[in-house]
């Protein structure tokens, strides 16, 4: 299997939390990126201390309750399923601090990670202040939430955006990278994609692969699974009869969003 592809693997770890993935710079290609997904049963409490990482805690589906000992963030979260497309609500947690998430109802809740050096507020990004952008034309369509985006200073190193692709489209296309850190053009940022299907036994293909072709993988990605883009372009394709949801995660040394087109496939852009 690709060293690029995490497959669920649930374990229990507590009383109505099962830890469902676990990507870290110890057993992944990522230095900058982390990403949990627990999934808690009702009045479970999954409880976390942050030392040098910042954390997006997002209620995928389901209602929490978030805390981070000083504040506490009720009741929050929208949605039964991520295929409702409507925002959802995410708290921000600063290094250094202790957060506690207890389900309301039953609930599945991605935890994004990057490194973190200077204390910041804790915040509740709700679901209204989600940006939502329609991004590309003709069979490049796709949904955009923006949850944590790098115009949003709340955050030290992360970048957290949610994506719909429709049956039959093309998503994270033209192909684009940023893994150069070449400012103003190209940021370099690592990414992890959280990928669901609907219906939940489809599949999706995705390619991760660099200029000089040192990384070249193309992944059959089944619902909740997890892609990391440690570099290179990394284009998803939605097969028809299936829709397509992700979750983002992207940091680096910089915290600006800037990609580079591959040249060969940049054309498409300028259909009318």
């Amino acid at each position: 299997m690709s060293k690029l592809l995490c497959k669920p693997n649930t374990t229990e770890i507590s009383s109505g939390v099962t830890l469902v993935h676990d990507v870290t710079s110890e057993n992944s290609p990522l230095e900058y990126v982390g990403f949990k997904v627990v999934d808690l049963t009702p009045g479970a409490t999954y409880t976390e201390e942050l030392g040098k990482v910042e954390c997006c805690i997002v209620a995928l589906t389901g209602k929490i309750t978030v805390s981070d000992q000083e504040v506490t963030f009720e009741n929050i979260g929208t949605r039964e399923s991520v295929f409702e497309k409507i925002p959802t609500d995410s708290v921000y947690v600063s290094n250094e601090r202790k957060f506690v998430v207890e389900a309301v109802s039953q609930a599945r809740v991605a935890l994004c990670y990057s490194q973190s050096y200077q204390q910041l507020p804790t915040k509740l990004i709700k679901a209204e202040d989600n940006g939502i952008e329609n991004r590309g034309k003709y069979s490049n369509k796709r949904l955009v939430h923006n949850i944590l985006p790098d115009s949003d200073p709340s955050a030290n190193s992360l970048l957290v955006v949610e994506v719909f692709t429709e049956s039959g489209n093309w998503s994270s296309y033209p192909p684009h990278k940023h893994d150069q850190d070449n400012l103003p053009h190209e940021s370099f940022l690592e990414e992890s994609y959280y990928h669901e299907m609907n219906p939940r036994q489809g599949f999706v293909f995705q390619r991760v692969y660099t200029d000089d072709r040192s990384i070249d993988e193309t992944m059959t990605v089944e619902n909740g699974d997890v892609v990391l883009v440690p570099a290179g372009y990394h284009p998803v394709a939605v097969p028809d009869g299936y829709e397509s949801y992700y979750l983002n995660v992207m940091a680096g040394p910089t915290r600006i969003w800037k990609f580079h087109n591959e040249p060969a496939h940049e054309w498409i852009l300028e259909r009318k």
